[in-house]
């Protein structure tokens, strides 16, 4: 089964405030981007599609050697919209189309793995999530069975709609010859006049093709950067874990939640890291370093 990756990369994310474009801004010291980039390499993408926009030629030279193929949406006229721009990129002989985001950098390679597995080149597999604030996200409504029957955005959702949970986090695995024609016959009679790709949802329950959502326990998966302060907290839990995955290896550290690792850190045993270190590019601390403070 032959995989393709489309990545939305066209937005101009406003409230980043930055000439920089959205997707280009670094977390751990590399891109957004170049973060989903490398998680559908190690999910096994067989073709990488870059949908871009704002700052299109700025994204696509940072990204030129990947081997991803772009393609533009200009104008930006929704998700289901810069979908459409991809499908002639698209390699549907056999294929599943997996879509990611280039400002949800922390997407598990395991978690999307998982979602082209419920896939299965006959199915339409979404990611879901139970956030405590649901706040605008599209909500996932479900049939008396528990069957997935549509997904409702929230500015064309009802008040009962808007008190569901579970929420959808954009991320979606389908049959690309299926996704190819529903996408062709998406329409923009909506709040926002844009082309929703969620719309494909009551497309394939019509087409009588069973709609899995699969919930992330781990939110930060799934979140989204629009702002400094969201890639900043994204920068800690991202951190974190891998401070914790050096603890588990044995590597004493004076304070998990000040190690900032920038590219990778291979310790051998007994090793020691003080306060406020950063570790930039590829670094190899031999048996009993000891790192001290502020390095």
């Amino acid at each position: 089964m032959s995989l393709n990756v489309v990545i939305m990369a066209a937005g101009k994310g406003t409230r980043m405030k930055s000439a920089l474009p959205k997707v280009l801004h670094r977390l751990a010291g590399t891109s957004l981007l170049q973060h989903v980039l490398n998680a559908a390499a190690r999910v096994g993408a067989n073709r990488t599609v870059i949908v871009t926009g704002h700052g299109a030629d700025e994204v696509e030279a940072a990204t030129a050697r990947s081997g991803a193929v772009f393609v533009r949406q200009m104008p930006q006229l929704g998700t289901g919209h810069a979908v459409q721009q991809a499908v002639p990129a698209l390699d549907d002989a056999n294929a599943v189309t997996l879509i990611l985001y280039g400002d949800v950098p922390l997407i598990g390679a395991d978690t999307a793995a998982a979602l082209v597995q419920a896939c299965a080149g006959q199915n339409l597999a979404l990611l879901s999530f139970e956030p405590a604030d649901p706040a605008r996200y599209g909500r996932i409504v479900r049939d008396a069975a528990g069957g997935v029957q549509s997904i409702v955005e929230y500015k064309d959702a009802s008040d009962e709609q808007r008190r569901i949970g579970e929420v959808y986090s954009g991320i979606m695995a389908a049959p690309t010859a299926m996704l190819k024609r529903w996408v062709a016959a998406l329409d923009n009679r909506n709040a926002q006049h844009e082309y929703y790709l969620t719309d494909v949802v009551a497309m394939a329950v019509a087409d009588s093709v069973p709609v899995l959502a699969q919930v992330v326990p781990d939110e930060a998966e799934v979140a989204g950067i629009n702002d400094a302060a969201q890639l900043a907290e994204l920068e800690r839990v991202f951190q974190r874990r891998q401070a914790a995955a050096l603890m588990e290896q044995g590597v004493r550290l004076a304070d998990p939640a000040r190690l900032d690792v920038r590219g990778t850190l291979t310790c051998g045993s007994d090793v020691e890291i003080d306060i406020n270190c950063v570790f930039e590019g590829a670094v190899q601390l031999e048996d009993g370093a000891r790192i001290g403070a502020s390095c």
